[in-house]
C-alpha cells in the first residue's frame, strides 16, 4: 500500500475552515468528516484532516498554540508552474486565508510564495525547474539561496 499522509490541524470554525481548503483546490471527503472533523483531500496521498478544538484534545492534552502569533512548522507543497503557485496563494487571499505571510523567494531555478489559512496555518507553495532537478545538486550550487 502506498504511504499516506494525514495532517490534522485545530480550527475555530469548522465550516470555515472547509470552505477555505475547497477553495485552494481540496475536496472533502465526507466518508471522513463529521460535524467535529473533516478530511480534506489535496491528493491521492496528502489528506488534511481538520479538527474543531474540541476534537483536536481527544488526542491530546497539550495547548493548542495560537498559529497566528507562533508557528510550530510550515508545511509545503509543490506545483506545476510559477503560474500555479502565484494562483493558489491568489485563491487562499480571496478564500479569506493571508497571501505571503512569509516573503517570497524567487531563485530563478526555484520560486515561491505561502499563505495562511483562517486559523493562522502557514502552507508554503513552491515551484522547482524541471531542468535544474534533472541536473542534480551541481545546479543548486551555482545559486545563493538568499530571497530576492
Amino acid at each position: 500500500m502506498t504511504q499516506l499522509i494525514f495532517i490534522n490541524l485545530p480550527v475555530a470554525d469548522l465550516n470555515r475552515s472547509i470552505a477555505f481548503y475547497e477553495a485552494v483546490g481540496a475536496t472533502k471527503n465526507p466518508m471522513f468528516s463529521d460535524d467535529t472533523a473533516a478530511c480534506m483531500v489535496l491528493s491521492d496521498v496528502i489528506h488534511v484532516m481538520l479538527l474543531t478544538h474540541d476534537k483536536w484534545r481527544t488526542f491530546t492534552d497539550r495547548a493548542i498554540p495560537d498559529a497566528h502569533a507562533s508557528a510550530q512548522m510550515l508545511l509545503c507543497l509543490s506545483r506545476d508552474s510559477r503560474d500555479a503557485v502565484d494562483a493558489v496563494v491568489a485563491q487562499a487571499g480571496a478564500a479569506g486565508g493571508t497571501a505571503d505571510p512569509n516573503k517570497p523567494q524567487d531563485y530563478g531555478f526555484m520560486y515561491g510564495r505561502s499563505y495562511a489559512d483562517p486559523d493562522g496555518h502557514i502552507w508554503e507553495t513552491m515551484w522547482m525547474d524541471p531542468a535544474a532537478v534533472a541536473a542534480g545538486p551541481e545546479a543548486f550550487a551555482a545559486h545563493e539561496l538568499t530571497p530576492v
